[in-house]
């Protein structure tokens, strides 16, 4: 079995001879002949096959034998490695991977999927509702735990940190921690919901697991990692040592996935995190203020909720400028099992963090009953100040 890729192609090259030297580079090539591989020596069952070449399309098969298995960061190297610099090539993108079951089941994918994730909250028949602590950075631990409060008693499933915010010294992660936990242990009490805290555990390879530990010995629920810039041997490391849900973050994506011409697809992104054992990512809204491709959007949540040789089907998540008024649209594209994130949002309600979390949650559980949100508002105020704020 191959490992096949897709990718968008831009070349003046006819397209045939380009995916030749595709294949060429990514397996047993290189830009002229060499007296180290000659015609018919075993070698070449390691070559890089063209399996289409068709305007701007071409499909690419490397054996099997090309992978170490369990070994994200080689895979990358083989089906993203030297093509992106090739000079007969004006763009390509990675637009989409296959990997064979021989590989897969190297991969123990997520310990925590949608279900173990649904039972610790108790929540089973509605999308989860998170947020991010604004403002982004600046406050300090117990600032920080105040705004966590606030957003669990509004009645939200998940709170995150930023993707910035790691153990600097204006709000060191244990002091954070603790204080948050204490919090939502105290609106628990008061509500009777449970709330995920995404404490964001990203650092270097030699401290992730050990930041992580130990953020779980101080009562951690959930941990979060930014995948891109720690790598997915760290989000892989993570999810087989320590035994909470991840929230994966994708910053710095936009840096391969914007171009449509060019770079590496959030779909082949969305398959790696699985495959490294994330409980969430974030995979882009239907509706907000980032870049949108819908049809990505499509086939990024398939691929993370969709059977896929036995691995446990994750979240997607919507977030960046999301608020009640733009739920609707994210949920008719997710679907139940998804959550929807909103930091303004929430935070930006005119009534405060609790009424703007409030509001979110009528807004979804007025798309679970099939009321439009300026129907369900004129049964609850938040809900209302919301649509007068940013509708």
């Amino acid at each position: 079995m191959d490992v096949v890729t897709k990718c968008y192609v831009e070349t003046n090259l006819p397209i045939k001879e380009a995916a030749g030297a595709i294949a060429a580079e990514q397996s047993t090539g290189t830009w002229t002949e060499v007296s180290t591989l000659k015609e018919g020596d075993p070698a070449h069952r390691l070559d890089g096959r063209v399996l289409k070449a068709e305007g701007t399309n071409v499909e690419i098969g490397f054996p099997v034998e090309l992978f170490e298995p369990g070994n994200i960061p080689q895979y990358l190297s083989v089906i993203a490695g030297n093509l992106f610099g090739l000079g007969a090539l004006k763009n390509i993108r990675l637009v989409d991977v296959d990997f064979p079951d021989e590989l897969l089941k190297a991969h123990s994918g997520p310990r925590y999927g949608i279900r173990e994730a649904r039972n610790i909250l108790g929540v089973h028949e509605r999308p989860l509702v998170g947020t991010i602590i604004k403002p982004k950075v600046g406050l300090d631990p117990k600032q920080t735990a105040q705004v966590a409060y606030n957003a669990a008693l509004g009645g939200l499933d998940l709170i995150k940190d930023d993707e910035t915010l790691t153990d600097q010294q204006f709000c060191p992660l244990e002091e954070r921690l603790s204080r948050v936990m204490d919090m939502l242990d105290k609106a628990e009490n008061q509500t009777g919901q449970k709330v995920f805290y995404a404490v964001n555990v990203t650092t270097g390879a030699a401290q992730i697991v050990e930041r992580a530990r130990k953020a779980v010995e101080l009562g951690a629920n959930m941990v979060m990692v930014d995948v891109l810039t720690s790598g997915f041997d760290a989000l892989q490391e993570l999810s087989a040592n320590i035994d909470v849900p991840i929230h994966v973050h994708r910053t710095m994506h936009g840096v391969m996935t914007r171009n449509k011409k060019h770079g590496i697809s959030m779909l082949v992104i969305s398959k790696l995190v699985r495959m490294a054992g994330g409980t969430n990512l974030h995979t882009g809204s239907y509706h907000g203020k980032m870049d949108i491709d819908t049809t990505e959007n499509d086939r990024c949540r398939d691929a993370l909720r969709g059977e896929w040789s036995g691995l446990k089907g994750i979240f997607p998540v919507a977030s960046g400028g999301l608020s009640p008024l733009n739920v609707a649209p994210n949920l008719d594209g997710y679907g139940m099992d998804c959550i929807v994130q909103a930091g303004g949002g929430v935070h930006g309600h005119p009534g405060g963090t609790t009424s703007g979390a409030r509001a979110m949650r009528q807004a979804v559980d007025a798309w679970v009953e099939g009321t439009s949100a300026n129907e369900y508002a004129k049964n609850h105020p938040e809900l209302e100040k919301a649509i007068e704020k940013w509708g």
